[in-house]
């Protein structure tokens, strides 16, 4: 049931607007399904997963080229194999959050 938010009666599911007061419904499922297809890699906040990946990878190089720097590396590490693998990782955690949705 539908409750309406204007006058509280009850309504049913898939009404558009209140039966008592005729204050109109907005499906909120709707906005939440395309918010949710609208979703970097698929995963929940992936803006913000994706955001933070990158963040990762930045502080990974600074450390690796500081470490190199002052001579306890190896000039040869290289940090894109680790951005490599952070991205691979999302995306199957993506396809991981999809095939969820679906069942």
């Amino acid at each position: 049931m539908v409750y309406c938010i204007k006058c509280g009666t009850k309504n049913p599911d898939d009404a558009k607007s209140c039966a008592k007061c005729g204050a109109q419904f907005y499906a909120s499922g709707e906005n939440t399904r395309k918010r949710m297809e609208n979703e970097c890699f698929g995963i929940p906040r992936g803006g913000a997963v994706v955001g933070l990946a990158f963040g990762v990878i930045i502080l990974l190089w600074g450390l690796i080229w500081f470490s190199q720097q002052m001579g306890w590396l190896d000039e040869k590490v290289s940090v894109w194999p680790f951005a490599v693998i952070l991205f691979g990782t999302l995306i199957m955690i993506g396809a991981f959050f999809g095939l969820r949705r679906r069942h």
